[in-house]
């Protein structure tokens, strides 16, 4: 099995205070993610502690919406969540760099989630977190690109 853990970084031609405004506005993520096709706040939410946002997921025919929380809002230099009870965390970070931003997207299957998946899944669970595994260890690249090509237009 691929690791539980992965993160990429891509250098964008823009300022880390746009770049995170760009990846903290959730309700932008179906322009760039794979399988994340919307999002949107709940209770007229914004990019802070503690905001809750739904997501809407598309994967080989299977249609499934999560709720997360955000759980660090620092403009320009970190955005992060939470999805479910703990299940898996997503975070960007930005680092200045002299032609812009390095952003770095980083998943982590969490001990919540691979229980949850256990008492959901049963024996199929091993192939399901494997799924899930490799969705995001092809996802995050393709995610970082999309992301800089609208940064940088």
């Amino acid at each position: 099995m691929a690791s539980l853990t992965y993160q990429d970084s891509i250098v964008i031609q823009a300022s880390p205070e746009q770049v995170y405004d760009l990846v903290s506005d959730v309700t932008r993520t179906g322009e760039w993610s794979p399988i994340c096709t919307s999002c949107w706040w709940q209770d007229g939410g914004s990019a802070h502690v503690g905001a809750r946002f739904t997501g809407r997921n598309e994967r080989k025919g299977r249609t499934w919406e999560t709720v997360s929380e955000v759980v660090v809002a620092e403009r320009g230099r970190e955005f992060a969540w939470v999805v479910g009870d703990g299940y898996v965390r997503w975070t960007y970070t930005l680092a200045p760099t002299d032609s812009g931003t390095e952003l770095t997207e980083c998943w982590e299957f969490l001990p919540a989630g691979l229980e949850m998946f256990h008492d959901k899944f049963g024996e199929k669970a091993p192939a399901a977190i494997e799924a899930r595994t490799k969705d995001a260890h092809q996802g995050i690249p393709a995610t970082l690109a999309a992301i800089k090509r609208i940064a940088e237009q």
